[in-house]
């Protein structure tokens, strides 16, 4: 399992919000390329980037920071974050990106995400990010009418391979990842799954290690801006047979 450090970009800064929340943030650098720089150096074997203005407005505002965290590490990057058209995804590609997440057009596009997904393969992944058992869009700021379940058996059938699941409110603050969602799609499609959201210890990763290589991975943002977890320890709980 990969421990991916998260880079949350609003006005070019990095940040963290507390569950999806625009008034509820917390600066922790002005300079997201060293901190990306910072993340390689410690050891991250990818890194995931949202673009949290692009989320919540449909257009990017940080596409030249993006451009840059491309060109000065090495290591893949995912980034999601108002990515709501053909022509987003190819920038995206074109600046560097390994994967691509779709979220809000994967529910109001659906025929266009499908054509993503079969044009770029395993470049594209799905973001579903549940509120109450339901997938929310446009930055978190709305909620459908389409069940977390059923958006992952939807994505399955297109020819998605793996998933960023976030449980919205525990995002940002630190109580540990939402499992009883995490089961759900795992007994009902056989998607691999990023979890995010929550994740604040070593015992939290152990909780999350259970479930075997159907979890690719999990997404830390808070916990490690903080010092809650260093990265090498939260590494080594995967690397280990503990």
């Amino acid at each position: 399992m990969l421990v991916i450090p998260a880079i949350d970009l609003r006005k070019g800064r990095c940040v963290r919000l507390y569950q999806g929340d625009p008034e509820r943030e917390t600066v922790y650098g002005d300079n997201p390329v060293e901190v990306a720089r910072q993340w390689e150096q410690l050891g991250a074997k990818m890194l995931h980037l949202v673009d949290l203005d692009g989320a919540f407005t449909g257009l990017s505002q940080n596409a030249n920071v993006i451009s840059l965290i491309g060109e000065e590490i090495s290591i893949p990057i995912q980034l999601g974050g108002g990515i709501r058209s053909g022509e987003a995804v190819t920038k995206a590609i074109s600046a560097g990106i390994s994967r691509v997440i779709l979220g809000t057009i994967s529910i109001e596009q659906p025929e266009l995400a499908r054509q993503l997904v079969n044009k770029y393969g395993q470049s594209i992944l799905v973001g579903i990010d549940a509120r109450d058992g339901m997938v929310a869009v446009k930055g978190w700021t709305e909620s459908s009418a389409v069940h977390t379940v059923e958006m992952a058996a939807r994505v399955e059938q297109w020819g998605v391979k793996e998933i960023v699941y976030t449980d919205i409110q525990k995002d940002g603050t630190m109580q540990g990842p939402a499992l009883d969602g995490l089961e759900e799609i795992i007994n009902n499609t056989s998607l691999q799954v990023i979890v995010s959201g929550g994740i604040s210890s070593r015992e939290d990763l152990l909780s999350i290690k259970q479930y075997g290589d159907r979890v690719k991975g999990v997404i830390i943002g808070k916990a490690l801006y903080t010092n809650q977890l260093t990265l090498p320890d939260a590494m080594a709980v995967f690397d280990k047979d503990i």
